[in-house]
């Protein structure tokens, strides 16, 4: 896709290599037990079907479906849960994958609301990492690409529900005045 508003910030080679390592590092972490993988979506699905992929072990895939953002660039705070998991976490482990960690404040409040779900465990992998905009402390524990504070589309991520399916992570550019 040629758009003049797009710079490339992580390729697709990079992506899918660093999504291999993610796989391996994860596999290694969770030997064995019950592994719940939940996508938040939409920008979570690409990367959550190349990252179960890239695993060397069985795991259990789930949705939620998170809101802060609407139709805009910028967040509104406010968290609702759109879509809600169909499984039981009780007792397993649990690994939110998340496309991209900025603000905090959607997985802070996503960690606490699992949490009362009683799981064994909870981690979160993140395709990028922006830790410069946090005003709530989340700890990612799998992380792919740690970014500047510029707005990303592509693999997953959007802008008014364009872009996602982009290969590449590119910076979107303000349109020329």
């Amino acid at each position: 896709m040629t758009d003049p508003k797009l710079r490339v910030l992580i390729s697709a080679e990079k992506i899918q290599e660093r999504i291999r390592e993610l796989g391996e590092k994860i596999s290694a972490d969770y030997p064995t037990g019950n592994l719940h993988m939940i996508c938040i979506l939409k920008g979570a699905i690409f990367f959550m079907t190349d990252l179960s992929r890239a695993m060397k072990r069985d795991v259990q895939i789930d949705f939620m479906g998170i809101s802060t953002y609407g139709k805009g660039k910028t967040s509104s705070g406010e968290v609702k849960v759109t879509k809600d998991l169909d499984i039981s976490l009780e007792g397993a482990d649990v690994l939110i994958v998340e496309d991209i960690v900025d603000s905090g404040v959607t997985l802070n409040y996503l960690m606490h609301l699992l949490d009362q779900r009683k799981p064994r465990s909870i981690r979160i992998a993140a395709l990028l990492d922006k830790p410069e905009r946090r005003l709530r402390p989340v700890h990612v524990s799998y992380v792919g690409f740690e970014i500047p504070d510029k707005f990303v589309v592509g693999y997953g991520l959007d802008y008014a529900e364009r872009y996602r399916n982009l290969d590449d992570v590119c910076v979107l550019e303000e349109p020329p005045v």
